[in-house]
């Protein structure tokens, strides 16, 4: 699994698929692994949470916003408290920081990613970077991100009966594709970070 945001049994039911055919699985998981990554390309940010804590070092300067009570450094979508290490320095020293606190409140609570760091003071000057530990990411992947997935996968999978992006019946006649389903963008525009989509 390649942090797939759906799996491939719900996408067979929704298809009406319940044999085995494991070249046809092969095309839905490859439908399934295109589909999260168009979502997470589209929204500029990923919804899987890493497995372990992993090093982002940030330069405050550009990255910083003021709040009534004190100075946010913007971050990475941070899914977990567990392992988080906060750090100020350069590549020759490091000094852990515990006099910060996660914004938004209630972020994990709420089921949210934290996406910025609170402190009364600065964040550093001049040479200085940030460096935090962390599982990046959220902390689960909501439903509607689940939901766009299994739409943008199954329309994925059918483009494969509709060349040159044309479908129809005889019913219905031909229908050009349209490039972007506005369910999967309904879905997913709530999480779409500012200046993306």
């Amino acid at each position: 699994m390649a942090n797939e945001y759906a799996d491939l049994g719900t996408l067979k039911r929704q298809l009406s698929l319940d044999d085995t055919d494991d070249s046809r699985d092969a095309l839905l998981e490859q439908a399934l692994t295109a589909a999260s990554r168009s979502i997470d390309k589209a929204t500029g940010r990923r919804f899987w949470l890493d497995g372990s804590p992993v090093q982002r070092v940030y330069r405050p300067q550009g990255r910083t916003v003021c709040e009534d009570d004190g100075l946010a450094l913007l971050v990475d979508d941070i899914g977990s408290v567990s392992g988080l290490i906060v750090e100020t320095g350069s590549a020759a020293s490091w000094s852990t920081l515990t006099d910060w606190e996660a914004l938004p409140d209630n972020a994990l609570a709420d089921g949210r990613p934290i996406t910025g760091l609170l402190r009364s003071g600065s964040w550093g000057t001049g040479t200085n970077r940030v460096r935090i530990t962390a599982r990046f990411g959220w902390p689960a992947v909501p439903d509607e991100i689940v939901q766009a997935t299994l739409i943008q996968a199954n329309r994925l999978f059918k483009r494969k009966d509709s060349p040159e992006g044309v479908t129809g019946s005889a019913e219905w006649g031909v229908v050009r594709l349209s490039r972007r389903d506005p369910d999967v963008w309904n879905l997913i525009e709530p999480y779409v970070l500012p200046g993306f989509g």
